[in-house]
């Protein structure tokens, strides 16, 4: 029943593609964005270290992506699964322009960046900022797995690399995060 349910839907979502595409159609394109928004705001928040403002910024700016490309998606994959891709590859960029706004703060404000309440408070960092702490690489693969439920496999398609990786850096990103946890 399940996987019927699941071809329905596609099915649906398919039509939905094309409608949007073929016609413009507005109520086509909000029904998808609302079915898909909460995942992919999910999964942004995860890749954010749960900054709303940003994970909204990554959500709404891969939709834009997502509607300029759309006529080129050749459901090879989910069309979730490519949507989650392009937030992945979004939240790259946006952290790679956060870290060259940053390289021009002193190191002072960075520091207080990255504990908001002061390392004088004795508090351990939740999970979270533990994750955000993690290099790009190892939040992206962790949250994918850990948090969102991706296969290996999954992973590697949307990031381009081989399951292996996906599988070395999941265990590298979940020794780091234990460490930074005791800390």
């Amino acid at each position: 029943m399940a996987m019927l349910s699941k071809f329905f839907a596609e099915l649906e979502e398919r039509r939905l593609v094309a409608v949007f595409l073929s016609q413009r159609n507005e109520q086509a394109f909000r029904r998808l964005y609302r079915c898909h928004t909460p995942h992919l705001y999910r999964v942004a928040m995860h890749l954010a270290g749960g900054i709303a403002h940003e994970a909204e910024e990554i959500v709404q700016e891969a939709w834009v992506r997502a509607v300029e490309r759309l006529p080129q998606f050749r459901w090879e994959s989910r069309l979730q699964t490519w949507l989650v891709g392009i937030v992945v590859n979004r939240s790259r960029e946006l952290f790679r322009q956060r870290r060259k706004q940053q390289s021009e703060i002193s190191a002072e404000a960075l520091e207080e960046r990255a504990s908001p309440g002061g390392a004088e408070d004795g508090e351990s960092l939740d999970l979270e900022r533990a994750i955000a702490m993690l290099p790009e690489g190892y939040r992206e693969i962790l949250v994918l797995h850990d948090v969102e439920g991706y296969t290996h496999v999954e992973i590697g398609a949307l990031l381009g690399i081989e399951a292996g990786t996906s599988k070395s850096q999941l265990f590298h990103a979940r020794r780091v995060l234990r460490a930074a946890l005791r800390s």
